[in-house]
Formats: C-alpha cells, sequence, structure tokens
C-alpha cells in the first residue's frame, strides 16, 4: 500500500448536548473563530436515529446512519461497527503512519463500558468513580490538558487525526436544565477549545482542519430523545483547507440537508470530510452517507 506524507492534520472536538439557540447568544470567541474562518451552522439530527448521544456520535464518527451502525441509544450492543468502523481506525487503515488520538470521559466511546468502544482502540477517559458523581468539569479539563499536549508534541510528519470530546454541558443540562450552571458549561467549554487552537497555532507549517460539532439539543427543564426543534438541532463549526463561508439564506428543515441549492451540512459529513481532507482513497469510504461539506 502507498504510503502517504502530509502536512494534514484534523481536530474534530464534540461538545455534548449544546443547543444551538445558547451557543449563538452566548459568549464564545472561540467559537467564533472557527465560524468567521468557515461556518458554524445548524443541522438536523437525521430521523434515523433518536435524539441521544449514542446514535449521534456513532453517525458523526462513522459517517453512516443508525440504520446502518445500528446504535439507537446509548448501550452500544449489537451494533455494525466491523462493517463500518470509527473515522480514527478507517483513518489508520488508509494512511500507514498517521498518528491518531481520542479523549472521552464518556466510557462507551473508549471503553467496552454498554458495548462499546465507539473507537475500537479505545482511547484516553479518566474514568469515572463509582462511588461518587463525577466532576465533568474537571474530567473535561483533564481530557483538554491531554489533547492540547498531545497537538503540541507529536511528530505528524504523515499527518494526524485527533478527537476532543467534552461533555460537561449535557451532564450539567441534565442536572439542572437550560440554566445559567449550563450556559457557564458551554461558556467553559469554549475556553477549551481556545486552548486547542493554540496548541494548533504552535505549530509551523501544518494545514489542520477544525471540526467542532453537537450531537442534539435540550429541552429547556433539561433531557433529550424526544422530537422537539430544541432536541433535533444540532450544528456544526469547521474551518481549514477548501471550507467555504455558509451561504446567506437558512438551513432546510428536511433531514438530508438538501434545499435544492445547498447541501447542508450533516452529522454524517464529518467522518466524510476528515477522510477527504486526509486524502484517503475515495473508493474506501465511498460507502459513508455522509461527503465532504460543500454548498
Amino acid at each position: 500500500m502507498e504510503h502517504y506524507m502530509s502536512t494534514d492534520h484534523v481536530l474534530v472536538i464534540g461538545i455534548d448536548g449544546v443547543r444551538y439557540d445558547s451557543v449563538r447568544r452566548l459568549p464564545t470567541p472561540h467559537l467564533d473563530s472557527i465560524a468567521e474562518r468557515g461556518f458554524l451552522v445548524p443541522t438536523r439530527v437525521n430521523d434515523a436515529g433518536p435524539t441521544i448521544s449514542g446514535p449521534s456520535w456513532a453517525t458523526v464518527f462513522t459517517g453512516v446512519l443508525a440504520d446502518r451502525h445500528r446504535i439507537f441509544n446509548n448501550d452500544f450492543r449489537g451494533n455494525m461497527l466491523a462493517d463500518f468502523p470509527d473515522v480514527l481506525t478507517l483513518a489508520g487503515r488508509l494512511r500507514p503512519g498517521i498518528e491518531t488520538w481520542v479523549g472521552a470521559a464518556w466510557p462507551p466511546l473508549v471503553t467496552a463500558d454498554s458495548g462499546g468502544p465507539l473507537f475500537a482502540g479505545g482511547g484516553v477517559g479518566p474514568g469515572l468513580p463509582a462511588e461518587h458523581e463525577p466532576d465533568w468539569s474537571e474530567l473535561d479539563e483533564l481530557i483538554t490538558a491531554q489533547a492540547a499536549r498531545f497537538i503540541a508534541e507529536h511528530d505528524g510528519g504523515a499527518g494526524s487525526l485527533l478527537v476532543c470530546y467534552l461533555g460537561a454541558p449535557d451532564e450539567i443540562a441534565h442536572r439542572h436544565g437550560v440554566s445559567t450552571l449550563y450556559e457557564e458549561s458551554i461558556i467553559a467549554s469554549d475556553r477549551r477549545i481556545g486552548r486547542l487552537l493554540a496548541a494548533i497555532e504552535g505549530r509551523r507549517g501544518e494545514d489542520w482542519t477544525v471540526i467542532a460539532v453537537t450531537d442534539h439539543g435540550h429541552v429547556d427543564a433539561g433531557g433529550h430523545g424526544g422530537e422537539s426543534p430544541q432536541e433535533r438541532t444540532a450544528w456544526i463549526a469547521a474551518c481549514g483547507p477548501d471550507i467555504s463561508p455558509a451561504p446567506d439564506d437558512d438551513a432546510p428543515d428536511d433531514t438530508d440537508g438538501t434545499d435544492g441549492q445547498h447541501h447542508w451540512p450533516q452529522q454524517a459529513d464529518v467522518a466524510a470530510h476528515a477522510m477527504a481532507t486526509l486524502r484517503a482513497p475515495a473508493e474506501a469510504w465511498s460507502y459513508m452517507t455522509g461527503r465532504p461539506f460543500t454548498w
């Protein structure tokens, strides 16, 4: 197999349970900086799956919908991830030498808990103490610090693909609703994004694509899984080579994101765009429902 040498790098930041209206209303300068260099747009959680973390993250990181990856809730048992692998596993197969990293405090993403891991190779996870309720803000801080360190220190000569998952906003919304504490957790998540962007800026001579994405929204009282617009509306922000600003018109309401003029970014597009950015052979990921971000 051909050995690819490239300075292409992709960072995907998954932030759990952040409402689109909240992120647009609150001071989030680092997300704004991504949007200014690319876009930040609402997207609809595809109707193939419920507005739950498991199916949404599986779609984000495999590029296929729930009817194919077969994850319909937060128990991943019975999945089809062997047929539709996560994007880090796929990148490792298609790009020999590429460096990959994933960090997440939610166990099914990186451990065998609840039928996981979503990422077949596992990843960095500080673990959740069984004897007391975890401090998700502290866990996100630990994950962010390790992600920033990896960005700063890895060789990257053959390219890299990193995933950093932040879970505090979702956990706080479940406990306290769409409240001041919830808003503070979103602002804190934006500061963590800033630390990752600063680590990228410390590197020179490399092209980086940065994608930030959420999995679902929340009702005002906290919670999700239903069909309200607040739960079905997610969002994607991205910047990097070949990523152009969003058109001025509003996002379409239909599930596939096609309004007759534009293909609005969908959650499944995240994996496809990562593969295209890393110049993986197109025929090897053509099975994906998603496709690279285009307008």
